[in-house]
C-alpha cells in the first residue's frame, strides 16, 4: 500500500525533578546540600531513511512518545536522561504543524534529521540554591514538561522525470520498457492507483529516476479522478515528460489540457523543463509518421513503449534537460 499523507502525535519526555539532599558524613556536623539535577527528557526525532518510499508504517502507529528524565539523586548525582525516539520516513517528506499548517521541515537527504519535539529540561537539585544567606536550601526545581504536537506528514516523491498523461496513454508501459519497474498494465482507465518509480540506466554511472504519476484527467486539479491525490508528487520532479496517446486523433488537445491542469494546481509546474512525447506510433504507417514529424517539427519525440521504438532518443532528451536543470540550480 502506498501512503503519502498521515497525521501523528509526538510527545517528548518530561525533565526529571531535581533532588533535595544533604550530606551525611561522620564527624561532619553540618553537611551541605548535595542534591543532583534531574535528567533531560527524551526527544522525538524524524529522520530520512532512503530504504523507505511510503509513510505506510506511520498510518498504523499514530503516537510516538519519548521517556521522561529520571529524578536527581543525593551525592550530586544527576538523574538518567530519557531515551529519544526516532521516526523514520522516506526522502521527500514534509513536516507540518497540523494545527497551524506551518511547514516545520522538508527532509530530502538520506540520514537528514529533524527534532520534532524537544525533551524537557531537568530540574536543578538543591545544590544550586545554596547561598551565604541560605546554607541549607530545602527546595529544588521540578523538571520542565516536554512538548506535545500534532504533525502532518506529506510525502512528495523525488524523481528526475515525472510522467504526465491521461489514463491509458502508456505511462506504465513506458516505465516498464525503460526500467526494471513492474507496474500494473491493462486496457482500462486508472490501472495505476499509486505512483511508481523506476530506475533507468542510461550511461555508465548515470541513472534516471522516473516516476509514473497516476490519475490525471480533466478537472484533476480540483479533485476529480485521482489527480489531486497525486499531483503533489510532480512538484519534486526535475523534468516533466508529457506522454500523449498517438492512438487518439486529438492528442495535441490532450497536451494543452494537461498543461492547464498542472498550471491550475501550481502555476510554477508548466515552467519546469519538459519533454513532449507521442506514444504508440507502432499503430501508425510510415507516411503518417513522416507527416506528423514534418508538421510538429523539433521538440516532439515519437516512440512506441510497447515495441521499444525511439527510447534511445527519449533517454538522450532526458539527459539533456536534466543537465540544463542542474546548471540552473548551480546559480540559484
Amino acid at each position: 500500500m502506498f501512503v503519502d499523507l498521515v497525521e501523528i502525535e509526538v510527545k517528548s519526555g518530561n525533565g526529571g525533578p531535581g533532588c533535595v539532599s544533604f550530606r551525611r558524613e561522620k564527624f561532619v556536623p553540618k553537611g551541605g546540600p548535595d542534591g543532583g539535577d534531574g535528567g533531560e527528557g527524551g526527544s522525538v526525532f524524524i529522520q530520512v531513511d532512503s530504504n523507505l518510499n511510503t509513510l505506510m508504517d506511520l498510518k498504523y502507529r499514530k503516537s510516538y512518545k519519548a521517556t521522561n528524565g529520571q529524578p536527581g539523586k543525593g551525592g550530586n548525582k544527576s538523574g538518567e536522561d530519557g531515551k529519544d525516539v526516532t521516526v523514520r520516513v522516506p526522502p521527500g517528506t514534509m513536516i507540518f504543524n497540523a494545527e497551524t499548517d506551518e511547514l516545520l521541515a522538508d527532509l530530502i537527504e538520506d540520514g537528514e534529521k529533524y527534532r520534532a519535539a524537544k525533551g524537557g529540561i531537568g530540574g536543578r537539585g538543591n545544590t544550586h540554591f545554596k547561598s551565604p544567606t541560605n546554607q541549607s536550601p530545602r527546595h529544588a526545581d521540578s523538571g520542565r514538561p516536554g512538548e506535545r504536537l500534532r504533525l502532518r506528514l506529506e510525502l512528495k516523491l523525488i524523481a528526475d522525470v515525472g510522467l504526465v498523461g491521461y489514463p491509458n496513454a502508456g505511462k506504465s508501459s513506458l516505465l516498464k520498457a525503460m526500467s526494471e519497474a513492474k507496474p500494473k498494465i491493462a486496457d482500462y482507465p486508472f490501472t495505476t492507483l499509486n505512483p511508481n518509480i523506476g530506475i533507468v540506466n542510461v550511461e555508465e554511472f548515470e541513472i534516471i529516476r522516473m516516476a509514473d504519476i497516476p490519475g490525471i484527467i480533466d478537472g484533476a486539479s480540483v479533485g476529480k479522478g485521482l489527480g489531486l491525490q497525486f499531483l503533489r508528487h510532480i512538484e519534486r520532479t526535475s523534468v516533466l515528460l508529457y506522454l500523449l496517446d498517438g492512438e487518439k486523433n486529438d492528442f495535441l488537445e490532450d497536451y494543452n489540457v494537461l498543461k492547464q491542469e498542472l498550471e491550475q494546481y501550481n502555476w510554477r509546474l508548466p515552467t519546469k523543463p519538459s519533454i513532449v512525447c507521442i506514444n504508440k506510433i507502432d499503430l501508425w504507417d510510415e507516411e503518417m509518421i513522416t507527416l506528423w514529424k514534418a508538421e510538429l517539427g523539433e521538440g516532439y519525440i515519437f516512440i512506441s513503449a510497447k515495441e521499444k521504438i525511439g527510447l534511445d532518443d527519449l533517454k538522450a532528451a532526458i539527459l539533456k534537460h536534466k543537465g540544463e536543470d542542474n546548471k540552473e540550480n548551480e546559480f540559484e
